[in-house]
């Protein structure tokens, strides 16, 4: 089994900190010029992680949000190649994980044992590709990414039998999706979802389980954070970006506020 630097990271912050807050951004969004210091930034009000989204032409399960700041970066430049010198400075600059989020076809493109190679130099610490099945697992990670942890999803309609081939997989933690459908819905049925991730936490057992999709507010991070060991927020921190003219105060402080928020527990 590989070697977890993410599922000892996740495991020392439930020790002093309570839960963990992994914030999802799409690379060079809003803009390349200024988005290291963005991250870093996220860093330090509060996020545990950074999950850096791969901008691609057709985002299958992203809402309207994320789709925008992908195409926006995609616009200006920014792919696979230019995604990856920016998470090297990041890296030079934070200790911290980056998560590299993104579709296979660009992967694909690039070449997934290049990629490999190029993620273990850089010190990516993970990877998550939403749209690799688990019958291709071995072909896509096992024979590449043997030593960076690979993230796999589960939702609401992944048969039982799935969800413990999928955890028997997954290292650093698993992927909860906690509605059908794409990232940034806003009505999520609260209660069902938090009964089927506290079901979750009862077939995963040694497992370190994080929640996303439809997270957008203090009160519903906490309740998620309350059946699981942490929350990903991506929609809501783009959002707070766009709305942001340029300064990146309140997205900061909604970073933080989500952050001492979960660390109650």
């Amino acid at each position: 089994m590989k070697k977890s630097r993410l599922e000892n990271y996740i495991n020392e912050i439930k020790l002093h900190e309570g839960k963990v807050l992994s914030v999802f951004i799409t690379c060079g969004f809003p803009s390349p010029d200024g988005f290291e210091e963005l991250v870093l930034s996220l860093f330090d009000a509060g996020a545990d992680m950074i999950e850096l989204g791969v901008p691609f032409s057709d985002p299958i399960a992203d809402g309207s949000v994320i789709q925008f700041s992908s195409q926006q970066a995609l616009s200006q430049g920014i792919n696979l190649e230019r995604t990856l010198l920016i998470a090297e400075k990041i890296k030079s600059q934070s200790d911290k994980p980056i998560i590299l989020m993104g579709y296979a076809n660009p992967f694909l493109s690039y070449g997934v044992s290049e990629l490999a190679k190029s993620i273990k130099e850089i010190g990516i610490d993970g990877i998550i590709v939403p749209d690799v099945p688990i019958e291709e697992y071995d072909d896509f990670f096992e024979d590449n990414f043997n030593e960076v942890d690979t993230i796999l999803l589960v939702s609401p309609t992944t048969p039982t039998e799935r969800v413990i081939e999928i955890g028997n997989k997954s290292s650093g933690f698993v992927y909860c999706v906690s509605v059908k459908g794409i990232t940034g819905k806003q009505h999520i049925e609260q209660k069902n979802s938090i009964e089927y991730v506290r079901g979750l936490r009862h077939i995963l057992k040694n497992k370190n389980i994080l929640v996303g999709f439809g997270i957008s507010d203090e009160q519903t991070a906490y309740k998620f954070s309350g059946v699981s060991d942490g929350v990903i927020i991506g929609s809501a921190v783009i959002k707070s970006i766009l709305n942001s003219n340029g300064t990146y105060k309140e997205t900061l402080d909604f970073v933080k506020r989500i952050k001492n928020k979960i660390s109650n527990y």
